[in-house]
């Protein structure tokens, strides 16, 4: 057999006389002339090289070896019609997969953003890739991700952001601190007490400094630590005081006590980003679109920004 001879057309053919039994029938179904379904099965017996219909009562049937071949051509174009409808799925965005790079604060928002998107669209494979915000900026200049979430965001024209989450930021002490048993605190009077800071480059951190900028405070005793968790565990077990986001909070059923403090707590937003010369693909589309819809059923109120509208078009 000649398989280079064999096209998709010539086996669709060649199906619907074998199904119908009929030359009329199969060239009124596939909207040809009785002529061209006649030709089509000729070049597909010279291509196979062997008899492929029969007549029978009227009607043509297939040969030995042609119902090997309608087997077989059956298998072929089923298996093409799957991959016909997989490109229309990958086409709406029902299936692919996208990547997402998350500096770590965010891995405590984002799983209550992707849990219901996963249950809509479980044939959308999504990359969590999670790290410092140093660590991210890299992935993003790189353009390893797909979408990132900041809540400091990369500045340039190359940047699209778009706020959808505030992201308050409190002040933290353990349960029995002094600080915690008073409804209206200065913060000068803290200045003098241990905090414990993220590295330099958190957004976090960023946010707290310019505070002490602008309100002229300097702290004197500070500890370095990089990892939200742990911050919150020492807090817990009396180390020192620290800035960390609600969400943080709010996820982990932390045990310490929020400081009643003028200016508090410090305004930040988590901020939905893409590279602006990478293609979002669809999946990354619908994503967006998913979470512009459904926020407001996993997020409260009082956290929801104003900005998701624009992100995919790039505005």
């Amino acid at each position: 057999m000649n398989i280079r001879h064999l096209t998709f057309r010539l086996l669709q053919v060649y199906v619907a006389v074998v199904r119908s039994g009929s030359i009329s029938q199969a060239a009124q179904q596939l909207h040809l002339t009785q002529p061209t379904v006649s030709l089509q099965i000729k070049r597909l017996s010279e291509a196979v090289g062997e008899p492929l219909l029969e007549q029978c009562d009227g009607r043509y049937k297939p040969t030995f070896v042609g119902n090997e071949l309608y087997h077989a051509a059956l298998d072929a174009l089923t298996r093409f019609e799957d991959f016909d409808g997989f490109l229309t799925d990958a086409a709406r965005g029902n299936k692919g997969h996208f990547s997402i790079g998350v500096v770590t604060t965010a891995q405590y928002v984002l799983p209550r953003l992707l849990s219901p998107y996963a249950q809509q669209y479980p044939a959308v494979d999504v990359t969590f890739n999670i790290g410092n915000r140093g660590s991210v900026l890299q992935r993003f200049e790189n353009q390893l991700d797909d979408l990132y979430l900041f809540s400091h965001p990369p500045t340039g024209d190359h940047v699209v952001s778009r706020r959808f989450l505030r992201n308050p930021l409190v002040l933290i002490a353990p349960i029995h601190h002094w600080a915690a048993q008073r409804d209206d605190v200065d913060f000068a009077e803290l200045v003098d007490e241990r905090f414990l800071m993220r590295e330099p480059g958190s957004a976090t951190r960023m946010v707290f400094e310019n505070f002490l900028r602008e309100q002229n405070f300097q702290l004197h005793n500070t500890m370095q630590i990089e990892s939200n968790e742990v911050i919150r565990m020492s807090v817990e077990n009396g180390l020192g005081l620290a800035v960390l986001s609600e969400h943080t909070l709010a996820q982990s059923q932390a045990r310490v006590a929020q400081i009643k403090l003028h200016n508090f707590p410090l305004h930040s937003h988590w901020y939905l980003v893409q590279h602006g010369d990478r293609r979002l693909p669809v999946t990354a589309h619908n994503f967006i679109e998913f979470m512009s819809a459904h926020l407001r059923e996993w997020v409260e109120e009082k956290y929801i920004g104003p900005d998701m509208v624009g992100l995919t078009s790039g505005e």
